[in-house]
């Protein structure tokens, strides 16, 4: 059973990431802040729930949120300012644009940077404890993904629409052979040392 809140007196936010270890594509990020009331069964980590379920969940919680937002950082951001610095950026860019803002932060993993002087915690696998990481974790996923297939369109032999961004075997087996697109990271090592690719 997830929690709701890291504490009760404060108007609470929580904030994750998808797609930080993803070849191409942005690394995306939401912000929810949640009614005290909120509950819902199905509501998980989204990389235990299955896509059906993570589309079933994102209405529900966008039309239950006190407030929400996402961001996408992308790739020639990613590749200036290194992929954590832009997990982050994009946790920070989702919760500037909450409503109201929030007097705490909770952030899934351990990394964060202080945001306007608003006190958070850091808290690992929290998208598996709290319900307000869990619902940033669907959005930042959900939102991510519909890029991602918005982006397959254009270039469809990386298969994008199946492996949205990720290292796969088909994924690189698809740079080897046409090479690297505007959306791939060019810091991130696209392909194995027996693959060298000349960028």
């Amino acid at each position: 059973m997830l929690l709701h809140s890291f504490q009760n007196k404060l108007i609470e936010c929580g904030t994750d990431e998808a797609g930080r270890g993803c070849l191409a594509g942005p690394v995306t990020a939401a912000a929810v802040i949640l009614p005290k009331h909120f509950n819902n069964e199905i509501l998980n980590d989204s990389k235990v729930l299955s896509e059906k379920k993570r589309d079933a969940l994102q209405p529900i919680i966008e039309a239950e949120a006190i407030s929400f937002a996402f961001c996408h950082v992308f790739e020639d951001e990613i590749d200036k300012i290194n992929i954590l610095n832009a997990s982050i950026t994009a946790m920070q860019r989702s919760i500037e644009q909450l409503q109201p803002q929030p007097e705490f932060i909770i952030v899934d993993g351990n990394k964060f940077k202080p945001y306007h002087k608003i006190p958070y915690e850091t808290i690992i696998k929290g998208d598996g404890k709290y319900l307000s990481i869990a619902a940033a974790s669907v959005l930042a996923k959900t939102y991510r993904d519909a890029y991602m297939a918005k982006i397959h369109e254009e270039f469809p032999m990386y298969n994008w629409i199946q492996n949205k961004g990720y290292p796969t075997k088909q994924h690189r087996e698809a740079i080897k052979k046409y090479g690297a697109c505007k959306y791939h990271r060019k810091t991130f090592r696209l392909l194995p040392e027996q693959f060298t690719l000349d960028l």
